[in-house]
């Protein structure tokens, strides 16, 4: 195979998934839609899970980056647990097969609710915060009668050197408590009846592809750490978030998960923590690709439009953060044009690539949008009314839908004509 990602790439002229024909799964399925490699899910657990062996450490998928129960039940058998950011996330995850215990709740607008649910699953932990959250967490855990286990998700001031959109740890952002503060609500954690404080949390950012903010963020909340326990706080937990990137360019090398280990785990060791890891992206990034069909060319002077059956509705990252993903037909063409990649949405951004060098395609061709295993299609909405796309697993020689594609009858499912 002429590897683009691992498991993914050409044999001769056509493109394949593991060892499927992915033109096969786009005349049997229909396009818009997603595929998967299960083994490369497995392959890049693996390598991120296994830089992490030399302590004690849980590795909790974020579920927010591919929520497809399927592909949870799958990292669930390799050990995984959850990161999770809403009672639907942790609903997923339980049933998928990950146990209760190695999921964390974060997030920073948790519900009344979804706290109560949180608790009646006997999750590992919460990752609060504000003041605010923690004072309705330990009203909440004090109605249904069951202590609360907590991280303060500190705010380390940290700038990781990615998209602002994603840059989560810097004083500026809405996440987390400011680390000058983090002391005191730890204080008044400790006295609160119903709050058991039993880690820290941060989490600098996502997409970062220069791992040495994760030492200066690992430096200082190590320091509260030592300072908490002084206080009398058993911290067992140092939850250290997610956000080591991926390569979006074939012929670009993402940082090693070895390296990530190198800044982080010192201060694991020097604590004697267990050590709590939150990838989502890192794992399902490059395991999946979106499938297209080319419905027109539209070749005008000085610019050529492919105008394919996905759209922004799909894959929102191009048009929300202007991302690159790397487009290539799926049987591979002689020549090469410099084209605008669109989707049929009436929106001016609905834009996969712009001036992008592509394969020269005709009407009826497909693309594969790569590297979209990550918040594909779980940030995918019926904009325009349009049905979402299925989703589809790879596994050797075999392709399984592992979600349906929508019908019009999803679109208004719910909903009610009423005559007041």
């Amino acid at each position: 195979m002429e590897e683009i990602f691992p498991f993914i790439g050409y044999r001769g002229r056509r493109l394949f998934v593991e060892d499927v024909d992915v033109q096969a799964v786009a005349k049997k399925i229909g396009t818009p839609a997603y595929v998967y490699s299960k083994a490369a899910f497995s392959y890049w657990f693996n390598e991120f899970d296994s830089a992490f062996g030399d302590v004690g450490h849980l590795t909790a998928f974020a579920v927010k980056s591919c929520s497809n129960i399927a592909i949870l039940k799958l990292l669930a058998e390799m050990g995984a647990g959850a990161d999770t950011v809403s009672a639907g996330e942790i609903f997923r995850a339980v049933n998928a097969g990950i146990p209760s215990e190695k999921i964390v709740f974060a997030g920073v607008g948790k519900r009344r609710d979804e706290m109560e649910y949180a608790l009646s699953c006997g999750i590992l932990m919460f990752n609060v915060e504000s003041r605010q959250e923690l004072e309705t967490l330990n009203r909440v855990a004090e109605k249904i009668g069951k202590k609360a286990k907590i991280a303060v998700r500190v705010n380390p001031d940290v700038d990781p050197k990615t998209h602002p959109y994603i840059s989560t740890g810097l004083r500026t952002s809405k996440f987390g408590i400011d680390y000058d503060e983090a002391f005191d609500v730890y204080m008044k954690a400790k006295e609160m009846r119903w709050i058991e404080p039993v880690g820290i949390h941060f989490h600098i950012g996502s997409q970062i592809l220069d791992v040495s903010p994760f030492k200066e963020a690992s430096s200082k909340v190590a320091d509260l750490v030592k300072a908490l326990r002084d206080k009398g706080l058993d911290i067992e937990y140092f939850d250290a978030g997610g956000g080591l990137g991926i390569n979006y360019h074939p012929e670009e090398k993402p940082p090693a998960a070895s390296s990530l280990a190198e800044m982080i785990v010192p201060f694991v060791k020097e604590l004697d923590c267990k050590l709590i890891l939150e990838p989502g992206r890192r794992i399902s990034g490059n395991s999946g690709l979106l499938l297209t069909e080319i419905l027109y060319v539209k070749r005008k002077e000085g610019k050529t439009f492919y105008i394919v059956d996905a759209a922004m509705n799909d894959c929102m990252r191009p048009s929300l953060y202007d991302a690159y993903h790397h487009i290539v037909p799926v049987e591979k063409k002689e020549t090469v044009e410099i084209v605008d990649v669109v989707g049929p949405v009436c929106e001016t951004g609905d834009i996969f690539a712009k001036d992008r060098r592509v394969g020269r395609c005709e009407q009826g061709d497909i693309l594969a949008i790569l590297s979209a295993g990550a918040y594909g299609f779980s940030m995918a909405s019926n904009y325009n009314s349009r049905v979402r796309p299925p989703e589809v697993l790879v596994s050797n020689r075999d392709f399984k839908v592992i979600r349906e594609r929508e019908t019009f009858g999803s679109l208004i499912e719910g909903e009610k004509i009423l005559w007041l």
